[in-house]
């Protein structure tokens, strides 16, 4: 919704979403203009921000991924992700799998067939319950090359995961990803080290996904994410806070687009 959103009522666009709109349906679509006012909150504002730029972030990753020769791009989470169906590249370029929950992914599949979005020759579902199942293994079945570089974006995942859990899917995907292959991902930072405005911004955001079921539990100091990481057997190419994600993605706007919060984007290679 919020990519949709960003469509609607954000000039000039950070992000192209061509597919946000159709994947949403119609009633849903015309819902974000009837109801306008409700995505101008400092809330609404700042978190559209920051969905809208880390999708950015992600995909300006993959291309330098791409033109080394990177050549699988694994979207973990996937959810209503839509780079799939937009995808750029021919087919020999990059194949995408797409990663999620089985039920997840049928209501995916169906909202697609809804909207009469066609399923692409590059795309392979992968779906995967990962409490009898393993990442290496699903993503072997459906024909991803573990021998070959690969591309991982995880957006929206990190945080409703443990401390634990987090690392110890970087340490499965450290574990059969090859060299040259990189991760992008989002993470809360701990409330500890946030300014007054991003921890009342965080506070906020954690009551609204709490009170739907959906808690976040964990957030991370860089410095000691960046450190486990290196040990797991990542390199920390880049790690970007609210400051510098507004000054790449939002400088000059007039119109008071701008992360607010209290979440980073990191990119990590192997």
């Amino acid at each position: 919704m919020a990519r949709a959103a960003h469509q609607v009522l954000d000039y000039p666009r950070v992000f192209d979403d061509p597919i946000a709109l159709p994947i949403l349906g119609a009633k849903a679509a015309a819902g974000i203009s009837h109801s306008s006012d409700s995505y101008r909150s400092t809330l609404a504002t700042s978190l559209r921000a920051f969905l809208v730029a880390r999708s950015k972030y992600a995909e300006d990753v993959l291309g330098q991924a791409v033109d080394k020769g990177v050549r699988q791009y694994v979207i973990l989470g996937a959810g209503l992700d839509t780079f799939s169906y937009r995808n750029p590249y021919p087919c020999a370029a990059l194949r995408v799998f797409e990663v999620d929950y089985p039920a997840t992914q049928k209501w995916k599949r169906e909202r697609l067939d809804a909207a009469s979005i066609a399923i692409p020759p590059s795309l392979t579902f992968a779906a995967i319950d990962f409490e009898t199942q393993t990442l290496p293994d699903q993503l072997r079945k459906v024909g991803f090359q573990p021998d070959q570089p690969a591309f991982f974006s995880w957006l929206g995942v990190s945080m409703y995961l443990t401390e634990k859990d987090v690392l110890a899917t970087l340490q499965s995907i450290a574990g059969f990803a090859a060299p040259g292959s990189g991760i992008v991902f989002d993470y809360s930072l701990s409330p500890a080290l946030m300014s007054s405005r991003q921890l009342a911004i965080y506070k906020a955001g954690a009551a609204r996904v709490a009170a739907v079921g959906e808690p976040w539990k964990s957030s991370f100091d860089p410095h000691v994410l960046a450190a486990a990481a290196t040990g797991i057997g990542f390199k920390v190419a880049e790690d970007l806070g609210s400051d510098l994600i507004n000054a790449r993605f939002f400088s000059g706007r007039d119109d008071g687009l701008c992360v607010g919060g209290r979440a980073h984007l990191i990119w990590l290679s192997l």
